[in-house]
């Protein structure tokens, strides 16, 4: 048998040494044709593929049935010794990795290795939740074929809650940072990634008074850039079309003063409130039947107290600890979601 191992990238020739130690007859191939964070080992041994995962630097153990050469037709072929093992009453996806030049692309092998399989088998292709996935990785000039059970590769299933039913109405009021221009920068990144990552419905940066013009112009230009690097990753990896975090500049108390009207829940984070766990049952309620929540965070100091009584809620996180600024959001929306989540079960 022919395993294609995956391992954290630099973590291959550490892998296959002890692969080396644990298979001693078999042979190990780290991070092939120059590809770091795999490892190729062929093995006589039937118990292979336990005995690798037995070993914590490796993550992904796929065994192959075909290995041929990296063209499309050799590829599409390999459908007449896969086909078998995939049911009609089963769903598939096809799932490509290539690495290195070819005359095709990924999507091209999916497109015409899964229409063949298709025509085989009269299985229906499944993108979201298959039940088999043919995995295809392409090193340089081979292509390894694998069936492997579609559990695997489940992220998004359906007894999962989606969190965007949350927060695609939440809005982040982040008060900016201010200071050391590199400072105001870096910590305008952290936060721009953070609420684009949450794919929240707005960020809003609202200063609570007058400030360095040149030190929010940094801090802005902190925001874009992390919400860029994060977008760009968002859009490779979802299977789904995300969009741009709207982004605005507005004094504190004018937003809050917006804000409180119409069906809208206002929470404000600040140790000088009550637990999340005193209020968590009617927070929940309250988020769930609002058109919008909006959360306030701080930043170098809390909100200021005398928009307390304009809030619905002041929400103390975690008693006798005090966030950094750019953990404001992640640990806001985090705990936020955590009630939200137990709210929508409880609710059916």
């Amino acid at each position: 048998m022919k395993f294609i191992v995956k391992t954290q990238r630099g973590m291959e020739g550490v892998a296959a040494n002890y692969i080396r130690e644990t298979l001693p007859e078999s042979s190990v191939w780290p991070a092939p044709m120059g590809y770091y964070g795999l490892v190729v080992v062929e093995s006589d041994d039937e118990n292979a593929m336990e005995k690798i995962l037995e070993i914590p630097e490796v993550e992904r153990v796929i065994p192959v049935l075909v290995e041929v050469p990296a063209e499309l037709d050799a590829i599409v072929e390999t459908a007449e010794k896969i086909a078998p093992l995939i049911s009609e009453n089963e769903t598939f996806a096809v799932k490509t990795k290539r690495r290195g030049k070819h005359g095709f692309s990924s999507l091209d092998v999916n497109r015409s290795l899964g229409a063949r399989v298709q025509e085989l088998t009269g299985a229906d292709v499944n993108l979201s939740w298959p039940d088999k996935v043919v995995q295809v990785e392409i090193i340089g000039d081979k292509a390894y074929i694998s069936v492997l059970p579609g559990e695997e590769f489940r992220k998004f299933t359906p007894d999962k809650i989606d969190a965007r039913k949350l927060f695609r109405k939440l809005t982040v009021v982040q008060m900016p940072y201010w200071g050391d221009y590199r400072a105001c920068r870096s910590f305008g990144e952290k936060i721009g990634r953070a609420a684009q990552a949450f794919e929240v419905k707005e960020l809003i940066i609202a200063p609570k008074e007058k400030m360095d013009a040149f030190e929010v112009m940094e801090f802005l230009r902190g925001v874009k850039t992390g919400q860029e690097s994060r977008f760009r990753i968002q859009r490779e990896a979802y299977p789904w079309e995300v969009e741009r975090v709207q982004v605005s500049l507005w004094d504190l108390n004018q937003v809050i003063r917006d804000k409180r009207r119409g069906k809208r829940a206002l929470i404000i984070t600040d140790p000088k409130g009550p637990t999340l766990a005193e209020v968590k049952e009617k927070l929940a309620r309250d988020m769930f039947r609002a058109k919008e929540v909006v959360v306030f965070i701080g930043s170098r100091e809390g909100i200021p107290r005398g928009l307390f009584r304009f809030a619905d809620y002041v929400v103390d996180l975690a008693p006798y600890m005090t966030f950094a600024t750019e953990h404001g959001i992640p640990a806001a929306l985090v705990s936020l979601w955590e009630v939200y989540e137990e709210y929508l079960r409880e609710k059916g």
